[in-house]
C-alpha cells in the first residue's frame, strides 16, 4: 500500500524556501565565483583550476551521507547548515578587500561548498521522511523549479546587481562585498524560518549505527559489480567532457576585453544573457527533454539528446570568431547552447537512474552523482591553461572535439527500449 504520511504544515510553506536556499550556495561557489574572480584580475588559469576544485565536496559527498542519516535528524541538519553557510558568506564579505582576498575567499568558498554538500543531502532526505508519496510526485517539479531560481537568481539578477552597484561606486570590492551581504542575510533568515517553518516527521530521527562500516562497502562494492560498469563509468565521466571545459571559460569570455579575444560585456549585461536568459533556455530545454522521453522512451532520444548538448558549442566558435557586438546575436547564440544543454543533460540525468535500478538505489544514485561531478571538476581544472595557451577560438574548436569520446561510449552502452515511457519500466 502507498504510504499516506502526510503533516500539519503544508508543504508549500518549507519546500521552495528549502530549494530556494539548495540552490544558491551551489550556483555561488560553481558559477558566480567565476565572475567575482575575473571581476577582481584573477586569470583564467587560476580560475580554471581552483574554481573546478569547489566541485569537490559533491564528488565525495557519499562518504559522508552515511553520518547524517545515523547522527541527528535531518531538520536540525538543514537547519545548521543554513546558518553557518550564511556565516560563511558574511566572512567571504569582509575578505573581499583583504590583501590576500584570492586566499581567503578560496577557504570560505570551500567550507560554502561542503556545507552545501551536507545541507543537499539532509534536505532531499528530509523531502522524503516529510512527505508522502503522492506530495512527492506533485512537488517533484515545484523542487526543481525554485532550485532553478536559485541559479537565475545567483548567475543573473545577483551578477546584474553587482554589476549595477560597480557602476555607481566605481569598485568592484564594494560592489561583491554588498552583493554577497544581501545573500548572507537572505540565507541567515531563511534559516530561522526554516526552524520554524520545517515540519518535525516521526520518521526523522537518528538512525542506528549497526554494522556501518560493512554494510557501508558491501553497497559500495555492489555498484561496481554492475555489468558492463567500465562503459558506465565512461558514461558518467565522459559524456560532459567538452561542456565541463566550456562551462569554466564561458563567463570569462562573455566578459574579456575584446583585444584579449572576449566579447567585452559587463557584468550587467553577461548577468541578463548568460544568468537569465541562458538559464531560462536551459529550463525550457529540460523540460522539453522530460517530456519528449516520457512519450518515447530514453532509447529513442539518445542519439539526438547527445546531438543536443554537444554541436551547440560550435555557438561559441562562431562567438570567438565574429566576436559579433550585437547583444540580441549574442544572447540568441548562448541561448541556442543552453537549450541544447538542457535538452541534452536530460539523457544523463535519465541514465543514472537507469543505472541504480535494483537495490540500494539511493545509495547507488549519489555514487553516480559523485562520478557526475568528477567529470566536471577534471576538465575543468584544465581548461583555464587551456584557453591561455591557445585563445579562445582555438579553445573553443578543442571544445567541440573533446565532444568525441562521448559518442564512442554511448556505443556501448546497455539500455532497454522500454525505459523512461510513461507507461514503460
Amino acid at each position: 500500500m502507498a504510504e499516506t504520511k502526510t503533516s500539519s504544515r503544508s508543504p508549500w510553506l518549507w519546500i521552495p524556501t528549502l530549494y530556494l536556499v539548495e540552490g544558491l550556495p551551489y550556483a555561488l561557489a560553481m558559477s558566480v565565483s567565476v565572475v567575482l574572480y575575473k571581476n577582481l584580475g584573477i586569470g583564467n588559469r587560476e580560475i580554471g583550476i581552483y574554481t573546478s576544485w569547489l566541485y569537490l565536496p559533491w564528488v565525495i559527498k557519499s562518504l559522508w551521507s552515511p553520518v547524517v542519516e545515523k547522527l541527528r535528524t535531518r531538520r536540525l541538519w538543514i537547519w545548521a547548515a543554513q546558518m553557518f553557510m550564511g556565516a560563511i558568506l558574511a566572512a567571504v564579505t569582509l575578505a573581499i578587500p583583504a590583501p590576500h582576498f584570492f586566499q581567503l575567499t578560496l577557504a570560505f568558498f570551500w567550507l560554502l561548498a561542503f556545507s552545501s554538500a551536507t545541507h543537499d543531502i539532509a534536505a532531499d532526505g528530509f523531502y522524503m521522511l516529510a512527505t508522502s508519496e503522492r506530495e512527492q510526485s506533485f512537488f517533484n517539479g515545484i523542487r526543481s523549479t525554485f532550485y532553478r531560481m536559485a541559479t537565475i537568481l545567483a548567475q543573473g539578477a545577483l551578477v546584474i546587481f553587482a554589476g549595477e552597484l560597480q557602476k555607481r561606486t566605481g569598485s568592484f570590492i564594494t560592489a561583491w562585498s554588498t552583493a554577497l551581504a544581501l545573500v548572507a542575510g537572505t540565507i541567515f533568515t531563511l534559516g530561522i524560518y526554516h526552524r520554524a517553518a520545517l515540519p518535525k516527521p516521526e520518521e526523522d530521527r537518528p538512525g542506528s549505527p549497526g554494522n556501518f562500516s560493512g554494510n557501508f562497502l558491501e553497497t559500495f562494492a555492489g555498484f561496481f559489480r554492475k555489468p558492463k560498469i567500465v562503459a558506465l563509468l565512461a558514461f558518467l565521466l565522459l559524456y560532459r567532457l567538452g561542456e565541463a571545459q566550456l562551462v569554466k571559460m564561458a563567463q570569462p569570455f562573455l566578459l574579456d576585453s575584446r583585444s584579449a579575444g572576449g566579447l567585452g560585456l559587463d557584468d550587467t549585461q553577461m548577468g541578463l544573457i548568460y544568468g537569465t536568459i541562458g538559464v531560462g533556455a536551459l529550463m525550457l530545454g529540460g523540460i522539453l527533454g522530460g517530456f519528449v522521453v516520457a512519450r518515447n522512451g530514453l532509447k529513442f532520444w539518445l542519439w539526438p539528446m547527445l546531438l543536443a548538448i554537444h554541436l551547440p558549442d560550435a555557438v561559441f566558435i562562431w562567438l570567438a570568431y565574429t566576436q559579433p557586438e550585437n547583444l540580441f546575436a549574442i544572447g540568441a547564440g548562448v541561448a541556442v547552447e543552453q537549450f541544447g544543454y538542457g535538452f541534452g543533460f536530460t539523457a544523463f540525468m535519465l541514465y543514472m537512474i537507469y543505472i541504480v535500478r535494483g537495490e540500494h538505489r539511493t545509495a547507488h544514485y549519489a555514487i553516480c552523482s559523485s562520478f557526475m561531478a568528477l567529470g566536471m571538476m577534471l576538465p575543468g581544472r584544465w581548461s583555464g591553461q587551456l584557453q591561455e595557451m591557445l585563445g579562445y577560438p582555438h579553445f573553443f574548436v578543442w571544445v567541440i572535439l573533446a565532444t568525441i569520446p562521448s559518442f564512442i561510449v554511448v556505443l556501448f552502452l546497455p539500455l532497454d527500449a522500454e525505459f523512461g515511457k510513461r507507461n514503460g519500466k
